[in-house]
């Protein structure tokens, strides 16, 4: 028998969990993001996702970023846009994307919480962008709803085409014997969105990776993400050495109009 779409895509986000075994024995948490990863450039490339956010955006405008880290998503339609309204559930990064709104003399809102948990104290906007947040989503029906709550003309999420984890799938084959899944796709998620009754509308396009600059850094959250001790930090620098990370892959942007 057949499950619903949005079954399967909780299904199959579930397969990403790292194995007990593994995780158990990790001294850190290999649920990392780096602040210092999400700083955005002064001049913003114009993307095909930025494009479309920035489509409907009227003068005067309100944009609202979920997961919004520093907000790169929300300040590539300012302006026309004056408001920028982020959402993200560590501190740091609404920090950051609080000063990145005063260098640019845009008025900021921001909230620090989960995204649908925290809906409620969200006001609307009139664009609404989800970048890089899809695949840490398993109860999809009820964050896509909520976005749809909250925008007055569109909604824009870019997911990359395979899972983000999967650029390190070598890696865990390498160091674990690990075979990472292939699901879900974004094909999945608009599969869902069609269950939902959302006639929404997808592109592909390539886009650059945002590794870490520094070999240490790039080194050390590797090693961390990956679950291992400190003592095999030196193998996972020579696992680098040869496995160049790769610097772009295949994006996709999904959007529809409310």
């Amino acid at each position: 028998m057949s499950i619903k779409a949005s079954e399967a895509w909780s299904l199959a986000l579930s397969e990403w969990a790292i194995p007990k075994e593994i995780l158990e024995q990790a001294s850190e948490s290999p649920w990392i993001h780096p602040a210092a990863l999400f700083n955005i450039p002064n001049v913003i490339e114009m993307t095909p996702a930025h494009k479309l956010a920035r489509e409907l955006m009227p003068e005067g405008g309100t944009v609202l970023d979920i997961g919004c880290g520093g907000g790169l998503a929300a300040f590539a339609t300012t302006p026309p846009a004056t408001k920028v309204i982020g959402v993200d559930h560590q501190e740091d990064m609404l920090q950051m994307f609080k000063s990145n709104a005063e260098s640019r003399n845009v008025e900021a809102q921001t909230f620090l919480g989960f995204w649908p948990a925290i809906a409620n104290e969200v006001p609307m906007a009139d664009v609404v962008t989800v970048h890089h947040v899809v695949y840490n989503v398993s109860e999809i029906v009820p964050f896509i709803t909520a976005l749809n709550s909250h925008a007055r003309k569109r909604v824009v999420i870019e997911m990359p085409a395979e899972h983000p984890l999967s650029t390190m799938r070598a890696a865990w084959k390498h160091f674990w014997d690990l075979d990472r899944p292939t699901k879900p796709t974004p094909d999945d998620l608009m599969s869902v969105l069609a269950e939902m009754g959302i006639a929404a509308q997808i592109k592909y396009f390539t886009g650059e990776i945002r590794n870490e600059k520094d070999l240490e850094d790039a080194t050390k959250f590797m090693r961390i993400r990956l679950c291992l001790p400190l003592e095999k930090e030196n193998e996972v620098r020579d696992f680098f050495a040869k496995e160049k990370p790769s610097i772009a892959r295949e994006l996709a942007v999904i959007y529809w109009d409310i």
